[in-house]
């Protein structure tokens, strides 16, 4: 039997149901700064990134229609955003935005295309990747042309190839710690890099957000996010490797309503999921065990915040429920 004519499984429908309501929020934040931007090269790329936000939506409607399964909620252009509302941020932030965005959307893609099997989903999450490949070599050529790409840190080449000869090159506690291999180096940067961006975000999202647990979630987040960037960049510069620069500036003063609550919540909680999985990858891929040290301590902090954060989407019920199994024991009490 032919795998279409199957019903979609747990990971096929969970896949889906997670993609559609990041395309609702991304179309929803993309308009807005389509409405904004001044630079026509960036327009561009927010118009490209919209259009492929806007082309999703209704084709994961229509495999939910077929089978029956409820379309999520997910956010609305005339709930959750002001495109009329002043600038909030800067055009190259939005540039860093949406390469990031591409970044993450690429892997997101990769993993839904190793869960599913069903030929139409597979075929959609296959196409959905090549459009992010398209939109983040785009994005890239602007911030190259305009002098903005954050580049990598270069290594020395070495003069032949070498095998670790000893158990110094996992220690960092005490005494003389190795220099950075490059893929310590790689995470280090990005989890820099990343958390200067998210520190940006929640900045303008603290400015404009409306109620108080809102408000004091963003400010918290934001102070975490620069906590982590001091952290990251204090470890490169023991090697004397520099580090991304923070983005603060690119945040105007405008303290009007923007976007929802809800939707800002949801993004932040969403940056938090992506740091647990990022850091998660950066301690198994360093060797050297004072780092490691230090990304669970960096892990246990933001497990903490993402915890209180799912406890104010609760409290104010904003948090849209996945899909899940059947509670087995509620039906047996229906029943009786």
């Amino acid at each position: 039997m032919k795998l279409e004519n199957q019903s979609l499984t747990s990971a096929e429908i969970t896949q889906l149901w997670a993609a559609y309501m990041n395309d609702c929020a991304l179309e929803c934040q993309l308009q807005y700064f389509w409405a904004k931007v001044e630079d026509e090269d960036v327009k561009t790329v927010v118009q490209q990134g919209l259009e492929l936000a806007q082309s999703h939506i209704p084709k994961i409607a229509d495999l939910f229609k077929k089978e029956n399964f409820p379309i999520p909620y997910g956010f609305k252009l005339d709930e959750d955003v002001d495109i009329n509302a002043p600038r909030l941020y800067s055009d190259h932030f939005v540039l860093y935005y949406l390469q990031q965005g591409a970044k993450t959307a690429m892997q997101a893609y990769g993993v839904s295309l190793s869960l599913v099997g069903r030929e139409d989903v597979y075929h959609y999450f296959s196409q959905c990747h090549r459009e992010q490949d398209e939109l983040l070599k785009q994005v890239n050529t602007v911030l190259q042309a305009k002098g903005l790409y954050v580049m990598f840190p270069h290594l020395p080449k070495p003069e032949n190839y070498d095998f670790v000869k000893n158990q110094s090159f996992l220690t960092g506690y005490f005494g003389e710690r190795r220099p950075l291999a490059g893929t310590e180096i790689n995470n280090l940067f990005s989890n820099y890099h990343r958390n200067a961006l998210g520190a940006a975000t929640l900045i303008g999202f603290s400015q404009v957000a409306k109620n108080t647990d809102v408000r004091k979630f963003m400010v918290r987040g934001k102070e975490i996010a620069q906590k982590h960037c001091e952290v990251f960049g204090s470890i490169l510069s023991e090697d004397d490797v520099p580090a991304p620069t923070k983005m603060e500036d690119s945040v105007t003063d405008a303290t009007t309503y923007t976007f929802s609550d809800k939707l800002m919540m949801y993004y932040s909680t969403g940056l938090i999921a992506l740091s647990v999985g990022y850091y998660g990858t950066s301690m198994s891929a360093s060797p050297r065990r004072d780092l490691g040290t230090a990304y669970n301590r960096l892990l246990n902090e933001i497990l903490k915040y993402a915890e209180d954060g799912a406890n104010i989407m609760i409290k104010h019920g904003w948090m849209e429920e996945p899909p899940r199994a059947l509670d087995r024991d509620e039906l047996a009490k229906k029943k009786g």
